[in-house]
This record gives C-alpha cells, structure tokens and sequence, in this order.
C-alpha cells in the first residue's frame, strides 16, 4: 500500500501555496474599488487551515516518494485542489451550485477551457483574474509533470523525455530545482511577451494580462462571452503565435537559450505546423463557401485550427456555420494534439509520429516476412515497451471517450453533443459540438451528474489516463 504520510504533506503545503493566490484576486478588487474583496476572506482561510491541518498530522515520519506515492500524489493534487479553487467561483459568482463551480475549476487548473459561467463581460475582475491565474498555474503544472513525472511513470511513451537515461549527453539540467527555474522563467517570459503583443494590437491592459495567461497556457479561459471574436484581427494573429508558442516543447525553449542540446522531440513541429496551414485552409475554404470574405476565412480558419490542435478553445467565429464538414474536420482534430513537454494536451503529435511508423513497419513486414526493420525517432532507437505505451494510451483515449459518451447520454444528452463534449474534455480542448455546448455556448445547460462525468473525465485526459487508471488495479494497493 502506498504511504500516505508524505502524499498528504505534500498536498497541504500545495493546498497552502493555492489559498496564498487567492489574495491576488482579492488585492486586484481592493484596488479597482470593486465590492467583492471581502468575499475573499473565507476563501483564503479555509483552505489555508486545512493545509496546515494536513501538514501538520503528517510530519515526523519518513517522507519518501516512491512510485505508487507519485502516482497518487499526481492524481490526488489533481482531485483536491479543485476543490479548493472552486471556493472564489462559489462565493462570489451569483447563482453558482458547488456542481458549477469545482467543474471551471477543474477546467482551469486542467486548461481545458470548458465554462459554464455566462455574462463575462459583467463579472467582477477578481473572478475573471482567478480564472485565469488557475489556467496559468495548471499549464505550467502541466508542462512540470509531463518532464518530470510522467517520465519516471512510463505513461503512453513518455520515456523517450525521460531525463534518467544512462547517457548523460540527453541530461539537459541535472538538478529538477534548476529545471524548475528555467521552466518558469521561459514561461514568465513568454507570458509577458504575450501580453505585450495583445496590447500592441488594441487589448486593455487587464485584457492583455488575462489573455496572455490563457494562450501561454493554451488554457482557453477569456474575459468576453465572445471570447477571441470580441477582438481585433490583429489580436487574433498574436494568439495563434503564442497559442504555437505554448505547444512547442518547453525543453526545446531551455536548450537555445542555454545553447546545450540533449533529446527533444522537435520534429513534431514541422507535422504540427502542416496541420495548422492545411487544416487552416480547408477551414477557411469552408467559411468562403459559407459567404466570408476570402481573407477573413483565412484568419478565421487559421485561428480556429489553431486553437483546436493546442486544446486551447478560443474562438473567433462559429465554425459550426461553417457545414458539416467543418464541424467534421474539428471534431477530429480535437485528437491531434500539440507537442509532448509543452502545454498541450490531446494524443500530442508525437504519439502519432510513433503509431504512423509501426503501421509502415508492419506493412513492410507483411509484404517480406524475413525482413527486420527497426523503428526509431529522430535517430534514436524507439524500444517496445514505448510503441506499447502510445498504443495502450491510444486505445483509451477512444475507449474513455466512448465509455464518457455512453454515459452522457444516459443523462438524457443528444448523441452529438455525448460524443462531443466527451472527446473535448477526455482531450481537453474545451468547445464541443451542437447549440449546447460549442463554440458560441457553453457547458452550463447541461444537467449537473453531466457535469460531474466531464470534470472527471478532464482530470483523466490531463494525467494522461493511465496514471489514475491504473489505481483502480487491486495489485496498487497491496504491499
């Protein structure tokens, strides 16, 4: 059985550091003169003395992580501390249930983007703050587990970004509090290009800063119901830069401005643009069709491919109105993707980089059955264990969605919308299909066990399935 003691120490002192945020939405009132910073109260206590309740009934014993100790930690930071960041959404968002508020928690600190808050434009500055500080503290909580931990727990051929392989050469940072300071400070910079760059191009400061966290973050959180389509033209050009930006590998960042290079998968950004520029043009062929000026279905159709692929889930533009067969298009390249070791979540590109060339292998194989051909990526030999990773994750994804999709329709849902809003959350992209929940809706008409199906279902496309999956075997909790 794993030990506890250090799971729930851990956990208070990230339970600690979540409730020390939420004075900064609270200072942000204080000092706009809004009426809600001494709502903030509650919200900064409760959590702050059940952190130091944990933190205090673990300590004194042993405090080492193994690997059942990490792969509950993962899972059950990634379950608490929503429930911890729902309090701001509770007590300060009118007519909000506990259902509402942990559900745009979850899709905060996941950076899923799904809401089921509506009347943006009219919410108090703090809520619209901690939405986006949520999303800008799950993506880099992300970007940290997907180099560092998922790794070490061989999740769906996360070994090749292992960083404890026995060549040294590929050991980019040899200390993880080095690594973490590089993480945050390629993503602080980033953030604040960002914000820079939406100023430039006609965004309010608080806009600016609010957007920026959510595109770095690829998150998708806005402060309009309109979301990016409130916008001008050009501030939609700056977020399909950085919504890009946030999908490369963050290890790739480290290696040139250190100008030191170990193994990062880059070659999935060549495939990762392709699929912007065509997948962006068929968009946009689709909007010509539909009555839309050529240029503007170009940067709408741009946009929206975009924000689809990086799981961000802004939008532009209804794309629905579109036709079929961009609603079509959208719903399958909810499971592209971007990079793995960056902000994205989705199959990622290079897990089909991997199962494109087992299929060409097994071809081969088939028409000269003596024939030994040896899969590798970027030079580098890609052993079983890692083709049988990406296809085991594979496999859920599609099983987890059909299984969410079933369940959802048992609510009482349309299939369109089941299956839709089961694949955006399983890949956490956001926006589903359908007058519900798609890009001009959003999540908050559906029934609330709905909403609690999708909330567990965003935490099981972020930790990449296996990593709660596999606590359900009996064998995990034997010694």
């Amino acid at each position: 059985m794993p030990a506890l003691r250090p799971v729930v120490f851990i956990g208070g002192i990230l339970v600690l550091v979540l409730a020390a945020t939420m004075a900064i939405p609270a200072l942000v009132e204080l000092w706009l003169e809004a009426d809600h910073a001494p709502e903030y109260l509650p919200c900064v206590a409760v959590p702050a003395f059940l952190g130091c309740a944990a933190i205090l009934a673990s300590r004194g014993g042993p405090m080492k992580l193994g690997l059942r100790e990490a792969y509950l930690l993962t899972t059950g930071l990634w379950v608490v501390l929503p429930l911890t960041a729902a309090l701001p959404f509770m007590w300060t968002v009118p007519n909000l249930s506990l259902t509402d508020a942990y559900f745009e928690a979850v899709s905060g600190l996941t950076a899923t983007g799904a809401t089921v808050i509506t009347g943006l434009d009219h919410l108090p500055p703090g809520v619209l703050l901690w939405r986006s500080m949520l999303q800008w503290v799950g993506g880099i909580g992300i970007v940290v587990m997907a180099i560092a931990v998922l790794p070490l727990l061989k999740v769906g051929g996360m070994q090749l970004m292992s960083r404890e392989s026995s060549d040294t050469s590929d050991k980019i940072l040899a200390r993880p509090r080095e690594l973490a300071t590089w993480l945050l400070s390629i993503y602080l910079s980033l953030t604040l290009a960002c914000a820079i760059a939406y100023g430039l191009a006609g965004m309010g400061g608080f806009d600016a800063l609010n957007h920026a966290m959510t595109t770095v973050s690829t998150a998708g959180f806005s402060t309009r119901d309109a979301s990016l389509g409130s916008f001008s033209a050009a501030a939609q050009w700056v977020s399909v830069v950085f919504m890009l930006a946030g999908a490369v590998p963050f290890l790739l960042y480290i290696q040139v401005v250190r100008g030191t290079w170990g193994f990062v998968p880059w070659s999935q950004i060549p495939p990762m643009l392709g699929v912007v520029v065509v997948g962006g043009l068929l968009l946009a062929w689709s909007a010509v069709l539909a009555g839309h000026d050529v240029m503007d279905a170009v940067r709408h159709g741009i946009f929206s491919v975009t924000s689809i692929i990086t799981t961000t889930g802004y939008a532009s533009y209804d794309w629905q109105s579109w036709g079929p067969f961009a609603a079509a298009m959208a719903l399958v390249l909810m499971f592209c993707g971007g990079c793995t070791g960056s902000t994205t979540g989705g199959v990622k590109i290079f897990r089909w980089q991997i199962l494109i060339r087992r299929f060409r292998i097994t071809t081969q194989e088939l028409i000269r059955p003596h024939r030994v051909v040896a899969q590798v990526y970027q030079g580098r030999p890609v052993g079983p264990e890692v083709v049988q990773g990406v296809m085991v994750l594979v496999l859920l994804v599609g099983g987890v969605t059909a299984l969410t999709t079933v369940l959802l329709a048992a609510t009482g849902l349309d299939l369109v919308t089941a299956f839709s809003a089961a694949a955006s959350t399983v890949t956490n992209v956001g926006p589903a299909l359908g007058s519900i929940a798609g890009p001009a809706g959003n999540f908050g008409p559906l029934p609330d066990t709905a909403k609690w199906i999708l909330s567990f279902a965003m935490l099981l496309g972020r930790l990449e399935l296996l990593t709660v999956l596999v606590m359900l075997d009996p064998d995990f909790w034997r010694r």
